[in-house]
């Protein structure tokens, strides 16, 4: 809490402008003005006085302020530095009676604090005539009074002041009186009556002389008051006060009627000349207005507001006159004294609003200036704030307090601050106000945006639309406007060598994330971007968060059979024994499905048959085997048709066809040989009957037909088989592999490959032996000319094809590959 004390004793005073002069200018500005005065009439110009340029004044916010908080008459031109007159000043109601009449203020400059004092002296000018407080004055004068006789005059009251007050009084020519001046300009004027000729009642009764008052001022202005003269008998005594001068003292906002003193004066003289009346002689009009004079007691009362701040005495004539007119009069000096009924004013001269968030340590960010109208304790001033707010009070210049910081500030913790400064006074009871300053923290861009999770997943099925919203991320900033603006965009990377732009988007102002286009779960099945926040601040600030995307299956492929080929690519037999037993394997259905999960659980079944019952399918693992002996009855030549069903949801399926020759030799079968060729025959014969039917212009297109037909019969392959498995490379699908350990190829079969070098009785060269449990990905059947042997009959392949020998691991011959 800051704590602060102004004290209006000199010493204190002293103190003060000695510690602070070390580090501040300090200087004493003097400048009179006339009073009445017009406004924006040029005093002086201060720039020039403090050696200051005028420009600097408006970038140090040079003001003038009162000392007292009172009404301010002057103020300075910022533009030119010229000090003026802001309202019209009247030194007697400023000043009154008072000689000197000076107006104090304070020049407050900023950056650095400097505070000058500014005293502007108000010159009297002649705008006052005197007056008379009665305007007819009474005497009774016996015809018995002496040559020589003085009768005091009722003085009369000019408002201005030295020279300009009253200056001298003269009498309208008489055979009787003449007139003696007393007094100077400064302490009053006052004239007495002296009889210059022995009066005669019986001559003249009565008498009225005019008395006139003037000032010496320029022009010169006058009063009057008649002076009315009834010659009567004598009266040689005048009354008499107790004491000349009555000095009391009033405390001020005393209550009205309250007694300030009694005068009281005696006379000598009996009857009606020694009854004494009292009345005011001299009085200010602002007194007058304050005080009363009971005629007969003498008591003076209080019949206004008494205030210390404005007048702190008062100087007051009392005249005492007996019946007949003779007067003496008395002085009355009033000292008010001070009580504590005024509060402390807290004004605020300076205010930076808003104060930026990182502002330093001790800034300054306003300027108060406190006053009190009391004196002595009353005006000691002690200033506080709250204690639980980031700024503290230091007393600087005399009456002037600012408002530091005293830890660094947070606009996100705290936004605005409302401080009450309170400002108590020394007096007893202690009297105290407060000023509450609202105070708001601008924004600085101090907060990176932060996302509400480090990291991010989201799931999307395969096939999706494009466009489509997969996830959305928040960042939250905590900073204020664009400082807390917060925009979304992904890093750039690329997935398996391709844009992440290709793949996802962000909404920048939302932070949702969309599919650019449809994602297969077969071509990859997660991708992995680093989605970053940035504000729009100035230098912005950003973060990062990561986004897992995971691609789900969906059954879109159906299953592909990798054997037996198709049906119209080449002609597959199995040669089944006809010593066969139940139970054994003939051949097996190997299908693939590019599907994950239970969309790639693969079922086989029988759909139909030659013989059914005679052989079956394994229902998970595709073997054909035996299911009965077989007998002669049975046909040598069986057709199977099997479906493989996935376990999705719809399933999809495929079929194929498994032929299957019952023999023990090939021989048996010299049929089969010439298989394809039948096949091939048909096509031939196709092809002829077209040709006898074409136009003999094209018979030259028929020869080129005729021989594109013979190159590709010569080029497609011929299998013999005896019961093993081939598969063709050609056949096989590119990039099929193992899904999540869910895949489709499970058994291992081993087949061994022989090459012939052209001829039907030529040596075999031994390829190798394929032992793989899962075709690799794009795999097909390679040749590799190691470890010949010999063999001894087999039908081989037509001249220029390359032959294939296939093998069973039991190292019987199971067939023929040509192409």
């Amino acid at each position: 809490m800051g704590l602060g004390v102004l004290s209006a004793s000199s010493s204190t005073l002293q103190l003060a402008l000695l510690f602070f002069c070390w580090s501040l200018v300090c200087a004493d500005l003097s400048y009179t003005v006339p009073e009445e005065t017009r406004r924006q009439f040029v005093i002086g110009n201060i720039a020039k006085d403090l050696g200051i340029a005028a420009q600097r004044l408006s970038a140090r916010k040079a003001r003038i302020n009162t000392e007292d908080s009172s009404k301010r008459y002057v103020d300075i031109n910022l533009s030119s530095g010229d000090l003026t007159v802001t309202e019209t000043m009247d030194r007697e109601v400023l000043c009154g009676s008072r000689m000197n009449c000076v107006l104090n203020y304070e020049l407050v400059l900023e950056n650095p604090l400097e505070v000058h004092r500014v005293s502007v002296k108000i010159e009297d000018i002649n705008d006052n005539a005197p007056k008379f407080l009665n305007e007819r004055i009474t005497f009774e004068i016996s015809e018995s009074a002496v040559k020589g006789r003085r009768f005091q005059l009722d003085e009369a009251h000019d408002s201005d002041i030295g020279q300009n007050g009253v200056n001298g009084y003269s009498l309208e020519k008489n055979h009787h009186f003449i007139l003696s001046v007393h007094g100077n300009t400064e302490r009053g004027k006052y004239a007495e009556l002296v009889l210059d000729k022995e009066l005669d009642r019986e001559e003249q009764k009565e008498m009225d002389l005019v008395l006139t008052a003037v000032d010496g001022g320029t022009p010169q202005r006058s009063g009057t008051a008649v002076i009315h003269i009834t010659v009567l008998d004598a009266n040689d005594n005048v009354p008499v006060f107790t004491q000349s001068v009555y000095k009391v003292s009033l405390a001020e906002n005393a209550p009205l009627g309250t007694e300030v003193v009694t005068v009281r004066a005696t006379d000598a003289d009996e009857g009606a000349n020694g009854a004494v009346s009292y009345e005011f002689s001299r009085i200010s009009d602002h007194a007058a207005q304050l005080f009363s004079v009971d005629k007969v007691t003498g008591q003076i009362k209080v019949r206004g507001d008494i205030d210390y701040e404005e007048e702190k005495y008062y100087e007051i004539k009392v005249q005492a006159k007996d019946g007949s007119g003779s007067a003496s009069t008395a002085n009355i000096i009033i000292d008010i004294t001070d009580l504590n009924d005024n509060a402390p004013k807290i004004t605020l001269t300076s205010l930076k609003d808003p104060v930026p968030e990182d502002t330093a340590v001790g800034a300054e960010v306003a300027i108060i200036n406190v006053q009190d109208k009391d004196s002595g304790e009353n005006r000691q001033i002690r200033c506080s704030i709250p204690k639980n707010v980031p700024f503290k009070l230091n007393s600087t210049v005399k009456n002037y307090f600012s408002l530091v910081t005293t830890n660094t500030l947070d606009r996100e913790r705290e936004a605005d601050y409302n401080i009450t400064i309170t400002a108590t006074d020394g007096g007893s009871p202690p009297l105290s106000s407060s000023m509450t300053i609202h105070l708001s923290v601008s924004d600085v861009n101090d907060n990176p945006p932060v996302f509400d999770e480090q990291s991010y997943s989201a799931y999307v099925a395969e096939n999706n639309k494009a466009g489509t919203s997969i996830c959305s991320v928040t960042a939250r900033d905590p900073d204020w406007r664009q400082n807390g603006t917060v925009l979304y965009s992904l890093l750039p990377s690329e997935v398996n060598g391709v844009p992440v732009s290709s793949f996802l988007s962000i909404n920048a102002d939302t932070g949702v994330i969309h599919a650019v286009r449809s994602f297969d779960y077969e071509q990859f099945r997660s991708l992995k971007v680093q989605v970053v926040s940035r504000d729009n601040g100035s230098p912005p600030l950003s973060s990062n968060a990561t986004m897992s995307v995971f691609i789900t299956d969906e059954n879109d492929n159906s299953p592909q059979i990798l054997y037996p080929a198709p049906e119209g690519k080449s002609l597959m037999t199995e040669m089944v024994p006809k010593a066969a037993l139940s139970g054994s394997l003939v051949s097996k259905v190997i299908a693939v499905d590019a599907d994950s999960g239970q969309n790639a659980w693969l079922s086989y079944r029988i759909v139909k048959s030659t013989d059914p019952g005679l052989f079956s399918v394994g229902v998970h693992s595709g073997e054909i085997r035996v299911q009965r002996d077989i007998s002669e009855s049975d046909s040598m030549k069986q057709n199977l048709v099997i479906s493989v069903r996935d376990n999705g949801q719809p399933p999809l399926s495929a079929t194929c066809s498994v032929y299957l020759l019952i023999s023990d030799n090939l021989a048996e079968v010299p049929e089969l040989k010439d298989m394809t060729y039948e096949e091939k025959s048909s096509k031939l014969t196709s092809y002829l009957i077209i040709a006898l039917v074409s136009v003999s212009t094209f018979f030259l297109t028929f020869i080129i037909l005729i021989l594109a037909v013979r190159f590709c019969r010569r080029r497609k392959p011929r299998l013999l088989f005896d019961g093993a498995v081939a598969i063709p490379s050609a056949y096989l699908p590119p990039n099929y592999a193992e899904v999540e350990g869910a895949g489709t190829l499970r058994s291992s079969y081993n087949y061994d490959a022989y090459l012939t070098t052209g001829s039907h009785t030529s040596d075999f060269k031994f390829i190798r032996s394929y032992n793989d449990s899962t075709l690799p990905a794009g795999g097909t059947l390679r040749k590799n000319l190691n470890d010949s042997f010999d063999c001894t009959s087999l039908v081989g392949c037509p001249s220029g094809d390359s032959e294939f020998l296939i093998k069973r691991p039991d190292g019987l011959v199971a067939g023929l590959l040509c192409f």
